[in-house]
């Protein structure tokens, strides 16, 4: 596969940043705690606000100008504003603007990256440049999980923090060894190049399979969000479990996600991603219900790893079906109304489970979600099946991709 060495330096940088995202979670969010419910939903939500609502303008950031320079430029940002949450920890607000500036950071940086890596590994190989920086990721994140309590307890909010925006500064250094680039400056300014902010929304809108798996893959997003929330109240009321149980449980978790990750590397033909994508919500789906059916620890943590394998295979599965499906000049506005849908259907789902949790408890709630995301998997599997016939599996969005841009 050509672009390995610059596979491995975006891989390893994704995994040391995960490993800081990981430290600043655990950080911001005891930080937040003592302030009371608000300001932890403040924290978890003011990050995705920029990707929800900042879709057009990103995406259009990403179809104008080099990928991999606005890439390290969005990550010198998000370092920038990492390190000034450190002076300002006691005051909410200014925490809350400086989550904001990284949740910009984010916006652009997500589109970029997955616009960039069919660069890097070629186009028939995406699925495997995506697999490898989905395995970079979990490993970051697993890594965050395991020792990130041991490490804040160890050198406190601030110096973690600090970890955090040193891992930034330090994926954004691997990216300049990166010698591939995507600069749609170098490229033929044809229809798509030419077309509006909301050209990315239109796309998804007239495509027939990236609207239903677009569509299907949010709602199982706003469904999944629950189960995330109750996970803490099943661990503490159902499972008479401690801080290391849910410890145990999240880094269950995040191991199926790296076996998910490897386990989508060959998955590469229109069918196969379609079928690995419903497959996934079926499995997300069905591994949440069964610890709400059977409450106990040995089948919660391997049906906890079943989901982060299932969750993985939606991640890399979603990009590389985004990219199969859309033009190469409209691919970054297409990537960041994807995000954009994702993020929604995440913020819609928090908002939410609070009064799910009220109602029905962790148990039903996980039932509720578990649910949720296992029909909105094999629906979204049976429709897009019937509207891909073998001829556009081979010749994907030539006719999706017609028509005026907004």
């Amino acid at each position: 596969m050509r672009g390995t060495r610059d596979l491995l330096l975006v891989s390893g940088g994704a995994a040391v940043s995960a490993f800081g995202n990981a430290l600043s979670t655990i950080v911001l969010l005891l930080h937040a705690q003592k302030l009371g419910p608000l300001a932890v939903a403040g924290v978890l939500v003011a990050g995705m606000i920029p990707v929800a609502l900042g879709a057009p303008l990103a995406g259009t950031l990403v179809d104008r100008l080099p990928n991999r320079r606005l890439l390290i430029c969005a990550l010198l940002l998000q370092a920038l504003a990492t390190a000034a949450v450190t002076a300002v920890l006691d005051h909410l607000v200014l925490v809350l603007v400086l989550l904001l500036l990284i949740g910009c950071g984010t916006a652009v940086a997500d589109p970029a990256a997955s616009a960039l890596v069919p660069k890097i590994a070629g186009e028939n190989e995406s699925s495997r440049g995506y697999s490898w920086g989905a395995t970079g990721r979990s490993t970051g994140l697993l890594a965050g999980t395991s020792a990130g309590s041991l490490l804040v307890a160890g050198v406190g909010y601030g110096p973690a923090l600090l970890i955090d925006a040193f891992t930034f500064a330090a994926e954004a250094l691997a990216l300049l060894n990166v010698r591939a680039e995507r600069d749609p400056r170098g490229e033929p300014n044809g229809e798509h190049g030419r077309s509006g902010a909301m050209a990315g929304l239109a796309h998804i809108r007239r495509d027939p399979v990236l609207a239903v798996s677009v569509g299907g893959l949010a709602f199982a997003v706003g469904c999944i969000v629950l189960i995330n929330v109750a996970d803490p109240f099943y661990v503490v009321d159902v499972l008479h479990g401690n801080a290391v149980t849910l410890g145990a449980m999240q880094s269950c978790w995040v191991v199926g996600m790296l076996i998910g990750a490897r386990a989508a590397v060959r998955v590469r033909t229109q069918q196969q991603l379609l079928f690995a994508l419903g497959l996934a919500g079926c499995g997300i789906g069905l591994a949440a219900c069964l610890p709400a059916a059977v409450p106990v620890v040995w089948v919660a943590g391997p049906a906890w790893m079943v989901a982060g394998g299932s969750n993985s295979m939606q991640n890399v599965t979603h990009r590389a079906l985004v990219r199969l499906r859309t033009p190469e000049m409209l691919r970054g506005r297409v990537f960041a109304a994807a995000s954009s849908a994702l993020i929604t259907a995440n913020l819609l789902g928090t908002a939410a489970s609070a009064g799910v949790m009220e109602l029905v408890g962790p148990r039903w709630a996980f039932a509720i979600g578990g649910a949720g995301a296992a029909v909105a998997g094999l629906s979204a599997l049976v429709a897009c099946l019937r509207q891909t016939g073998p001829e556009q599996a081979e010749r994907p969005a030539r006719a999706a991709s017609r028509g005026g841009s907004i």
